[in-house]
């Protein structure tokens, strides 16, 4: 998935909680990072029972004597529990097995010792935790955090722990404290910004206050110099779970540059910054990116997806038909590809191949309210308009009551307009009237049913107070005017009609047939046929029609309608 790269610091958070403090290594070999010196013959004895112990715990590990391997690693700590990494990986194995007051005793007495390190009393705190011991594990975080205030285990056992409790005054004050040491290096302030974020995630009542201050962490960050690329992409990250992508973007734009020879991380790094760019609607550089991926990987269907996206959106039909085709030959299992596919040749005044594609997804999932709907459409494109109907009342039946939704005003426009067009006016009339149930301010609704009204002599002054509904919305549209014009001329204000298809044909951007028609039985209304006939001439010239030569035959001189 393209946008499925990345990180989700919450969840990222718990595992952190989970394995607190270092792995450390395995007793044997030179001396344990954690130990303490002591080269007292009863300390040497205890370190071979501990490595003797440890290694009969690998053994019944690996035969499958969990209990067994557990007791053993227990007893092989206990005899080192001066030993830091020892320590921590038993407690860590008893906790995962859900034996956290076995865990609990370890660490107490490992946290006795002198000098006990802060990952120990940090681990305690997560056994407490487990143990539903609230304060207890805040007093052992707080004393890890004392010990050693720059590691930031503390801060997050401390912050899940007043969140899971529903504190997140608390959590704030635990980030707070945690964001005003001064000589903490770049990975620890990476962190605490994840925190805020993840505070401003969890509750949207500290949305605000979290972004804020974790913001200010991070731009502490980014002052720092960063060699390690696995630390620029946290930092950048970090800025995008802010919700700061424009501050993120330059961080991963300077992260592309010094990841470009490990291919992994840099797809990994293009995806986000074109998830960015799609989001900021920079589409020149979210294409870039995207393109870029492409020669990478050229089979993810999911960047042809996004790619065909911004061509839609950018009225490049053609390239979208092109990406969309891709991504269903990618995933032809995706009934959504097929929809996507479909209103692309739609759009791209395709209407053959729209039916063809939405007819493969009839074939493979069967019919659904999406593929009879854009086969209506695709359908009244060509002017088919029976099928469009059919096709049309046919996703009406599969919405139905449960999915009421998809019947919006636009679905109810469309079956309008092709009843209208097959004559069967007053399915049209209740669908229309439905459309504007659904959206009174729909001007093109409005126009359509106020000239089926005025263009059948019905209804004159509903269809007069529709079409002005429309011009208050759009007082320049063309179309709209002429409509006014038809049906004050339907109201024997002639004089005034032609005013409204004067100003319709100076604002068309195109001739158009009907307009001059319109024109010239105006004309001839006002007993100006010269006008009349010069009028009905410009409109046989856009689009041929036998109605109109009718008009210029010298027995139908003095006819108007």
């Amino acid at each position: 998935m393209l946008f499925g790269r990345g990180f989700r610091v919450p969840a990222v958070l718990v595992a952190a909680v989970l394995v607190a403090g270092c792995a450390g290594r395995r007793p044997g070999g030179s001396a344990s990072s954690g130990a303490l010196a002591d080269d007292s013959p009863e300390r040497e004895r205890q370190r071979v029972e501990a490595h003797a112990h440890y290694a009969s715990a690998v053994a019944h590990e690996v035969n499958g004597d969990v209990d067994q391997a557990l007791d053993h690693y227990v007893q092989a700590a206990s005899n080192d529990i001066r030993n830091e990494a020892l320590v921590l990986e038993v407690s860590r194995k008893l906790l995962q097995a859900k034996r956290a007051e076995s865990a609990v005793e370890l660490l107490e007495r490992a946290t006795k010792q002198a000098d006990a390190p802060a990952s120990l009393h940090a681990r305690l705190g997560v056994a407490y935790a487990q143990l539903g011991q609230t304060d207890r594990a805040v007093n052992a975080n707080r004393a890890a955090i004392r010990k050693e205030p720059e590691s930031i285990v503390g801060y997050q056992n401390l912050f899940v722990l007043y969140m899971q409790a529903r504190q997140p005054e608390q959590a704030l004050e635990a980030l707070d404290s945690a964001a005003r040491l001064s000589r903490a290096d770049v990975n620890f302030l990476i962190s605490v910004g994840e925190l805020y974020g993840a505070l401003g995630a969890q509750d949207p009542n500290f949305r605000e206050p979290a972004r804020a201050r974790g913001l200010a962490v991070l731009e502490r960050a980014a002052k720092q110099p960063i060699d390690d690329p696995q630390t620029r992409l946290r930092l950048a990250n970090a800025f995008s779970l802010l919700d700061q992508s424009e501050r993120a973007a330059p961080v991963y734009e300077e992260l592309l540059v010094q990841v470009d020879d490990i291919p992994v991380l840099r797809e990994s790094v293009r995806a986000r910054l074109a998830e960015i760019y799609l989001r900021s609607k920079d589409s020149s550089r979210a294409r870039e990116h995207l393109e870029k991926l492409l020669e990478s990987n050229p089979t993810d269907a999911e960047v042809y997806y996004y790619l065909g996206r911004l061509a839609d959106q950018e009225g490049r039909f053609a390239d979208a038909v092109e990406y969309f085709s891709k991504e269903l030959l990618l995933s032809p299992e995706s009934p959504g590809a097929h929809d996507r596919l479909a209103i692309a040749q739609i759009r791209n005044n395709q209407p053959g191949d729209a039916l063809e594609t939405l007819e493969r997804a009839r074939k493979r999932f069967g019919p659904t309210f999406y593929t009879e709907y854009f086969a209506g459409i695709a359908s009244s494109m060509r002017e088919d308009y029976t099928n469009a109907v059919q096709y049309l009342r046919a996703a009406e039946i599969i919405a139905g009551s449960r999915h009421v939704d998809q019947l919006d005003a636009s679905f109810y426009f469309q079956l309008g307009a092709a009843c209208e067009r097959t004559g069967d006016y007053a399915a049209a009339e209740r669908h229309f009237e439905k459309c504007l149930e659904l959206r009174p301010d729909f001007p093109e609704a409005q126009n359509y049913l106020g000239y089926m009204l005025a263009d059948r002599g019905e209804q004159l002054e509903r269809a007069r107070e529709l079409i002005a509904q429309a011009l208050k919305a759009e007082p320049e549209n063309a179309a709209y005017l002429d409509s006014m014009g038809w049906v004050l001329f339907r109201l024997g204000q002639t004089e005034e009609a032609l005013k409204y298809i004067l100003n319709a044909v100076r604002l068309a951007e195109e001739e158009d047939a009907v307009l001059y028609d319109h024109l010239g039985d105006i004309y001839m209304k006002l007993g100006q046929p010269d006008k009349a006939r010069e009028a009905w001439q410009k409109s046989l010239g856009v689009e041929d029609s036998e109605a109109v030569r009718k008009k210029l035959q010298p027995s139908r001189a003095g006819d108007s309608r």
